[in-house]
């Protein structure tokens, strides 16, 4: 897989349209587009640009994930936090409930099973 394939990877993984990642980044849809085609290459401020928004560079540039991203996340607790940083704040708040109360489950289950 080309540089261009896994740029548009990510860019769907974090769920930006072209126009929206290449503003993100500094470059109009086009550009964006020509990149994703393997036409002309990233300069080194865009690819700054998109990893500030999660996107995974060191993947990007040579096809290995980073095992964890900049902020200390692995490349999966990086996707979770994109997808609920995307959600309403109704449905961030039932996601909270949710983990809390799994977590306290796990909890249970662990003190549980050690006796």
């Amino acid at each position: 897989m080309a540089i261009g394939e896994r740029l548009k990877e990510e860019r769907s993984r974090l769920g930006f349209s072209q126009t929206d990642f290449g503003a993100l980044a500094g470059v109009g849809k086009t550009t964006q587009i020509n990149y994703e085609k393997g036409n002309g290459s990233p300069s080194a401020d865009y690819l700054a640009a998109i990893a500030e928004k999660g996107v995974d560079v060191l993947y990007v540039v040579t096809g290995t994930r980073a095992a964890v991203t900049a902020d200390g996340l692995s490349s999966e607790e990086s996707e979770v936090l994109n997808h609920y940083r995307s959600m309403p704040d109704s449905d961030r708040a039932a996601i909270r409930r949710m983990s809390s109360a799994l977590a306290e489950s796990a909890g249970r289950y662990v003190i549980n099973s050690d006796q």
